[in-house]
């Protein structure tokens, strides 16, 4: 089907993704969007944009998604979103604990940074760690065996302010939204009566909403309402852990660059209104499998998959694996806080595939009128200024050219498989979000 401007459009999902469908859109002309959330304010809880801060970075070992970082940071310092980046610089670094996967890894990294000549001009290889503090100063820690390089040009973006601020911009210019558990939750998609095209959607409410269009940016939830999609979108978390800081502290750490230890985790600088220090360690993180109840092979945040006892025991907790390897990161780099208590302790929902390519593409067999927007793989929330021009490019050329962002057609005998642990960039084993329950029921037995 062909679409035009005042073809109705439903976005599914607040999130990064789902913003800036809608902000392209807008932009391009199109007039009749409107966007469901099942939460009543953005950024939605369940998003994993409702976050502080996100890494800014156009570093990639793939040229392809070097020169799409590139123009992402270019847009993050317009009008619209530059409110929202904070171009502090990115100082990478492997620390001396490091398996020789992470060394190979951070060897490849850093040859690529000093030589592809559209990032070179920004990057300073350092050696020692009073090199290292001539970026940091704060870096009081022994860098024990640390190697390191700079890159001036990278930082991070608030992203959930990001998500507000455009969220509220995109009101004043006519899109509407329809938020809140009832109104905004979309529990099924309608289909005609052929069952191939979608006309529309169902909310928590019982409402019918009739569109031209459906695009599903609903991130690691998306297998709920497009169940084919976790065939080859894996549902996948990360811990998050935060310091508070008192007024005096964050004024030290004020500037700081994103202190990224490949091998370990990452920093940023502390965020001013809150005054929260966010600490993220790195490693294969976590699926659902195991807890899924409505979808068999399929892994979604428990609270999409109906387990509402394992999303309760997952809040406010990290495992002892991560918190272990967040101090080590501290006490190398900020022995000052190695000790202080973890505060808001989650885990963060992604959406996640073999390859770290996205998905943006209609689903087979409806007529082009469903999109799903998928497998962000943790690095999509960079791209929110472009990423919706992808989308309308997709709308407007009825296809997708670019096979790195097509729909996955997996053999359902191997869906299910969870590959977390072969991805390329990553170190560690996947595991399970029921390994985290086990062992924090086990430990409060023991309190």
């Amino acid at each position: 089907m062909a679409y035009d401007t005042s073809s109705r459009i439903a976005i599914v999902g607040g999130g990064c993704w789902g913003i800036s469908t809608a902000y392209h859109l807008e932009r391009a002309g199109y007039t009749d969007i409107t966007v469901f959330e099942r939460s009543a304010e953005l950024p939605s809880p369940q998003s994993a944009a409702n976050d502080l801060n996100k890494i800014v970075r156009a570093q990639y070992a793939d040229d392809f998604y070097t020169d799409l970082g590139l123009e992402a940071i270019a847009e993050w310092k317009k009008e619209d979103w530059a409110p929202y980046f904070h171009q502090t610089g990115h100082l990478v670094l492997l620390s001396g604990y490091a398996g020789e996967k992470a060394k190979g890894i951070f060897e490849g990294a850093a040859k690529t940074a000093q030589t592809n000549p559209k990032l070179s001009p920004h990057v300073t290889k350092l050696s020692g760690p009073e090199e290292m503090r001539e970026y940091c100063w704060q870096l009081t820690g022994p860098l024990t065996n640390f190697r390191s390089y700079f890159n001036r040009s990278e930082g991070y973006a608030h992203s959930a302010n990001a998500v507000k601020g455009i969220g509220a911009k995109l009101v004043k210019r006519g899109v509407k939204f329809v938020l809140g558990p009832e109104k905004g939750t979309v529990t099924s998609l309608v289909y005609a009566g052929d069952g191939r095209r979608c006309t529309g959607v169902k909310t928590q409410d019982g409402t019918t909403h009739n569109f031209d269009l459906v695009v599903c940016a609903l991130g690691a939830y998306g297998a709920s309402l497009v169940p084919k999609l976790g065939t080859f979108s894996v549902a996948r978390c990360w811990s998050v852990a935060h310091i508070q800081l008192t007024a005096e502290e964050c004024d030290v750490l004020r500037g700081i660059p994103v202190v990224n230890a490949m091998d370990l985790g990452f920093f940023f600088e502390p965020d001013p209104e809150t005054r929260l220090l966010k600490l993220t360690p790195l490693g294969a993180g976590y699926s659902n499998f195991s807890g899924t109840t409505l979808l068999q092979n399929t892994s979604l945040p428990p609270l999409a998959s109906g387990d509402v006892g394992q999303d309760a025991a997952l809040a406010n907790y990290v495992p002892e694996a991560d918190e272990a390897q967040m101090r080590r990161l501290l006490r190398e780099t900020l022995p000052w806080l190695a000790d202080r208590p973890f505060v808001h302790k989650k885990v963060c929902w992604f959406s996640d595939s073999a390859d770290s390519d996205y998905c943006i593409d209609y689903v087979p067999n409806t007529d082009r009128s469903l999109i799903v927007l998928s497998g962000d793989s943790g690095h999509g929330f960079k791209m929110m200024p472009v990423f919706g021009k992808w989308v309308r490019e997709l709308l407007e050329g009825g296809s997708q050219t670019n096979p790195r962002w097509t729909w996955r057609n997996v053999d359902p005998a191997k869906s299910g498989a969870d590959w977390g642990g072969d991805v390329s960039w990553r170190f560690g084993e996947a595991a399970e979000t029921s390994d985290i329950v086990k062992e924090r029921k086990t430990k409060e037995a023991k309190m």
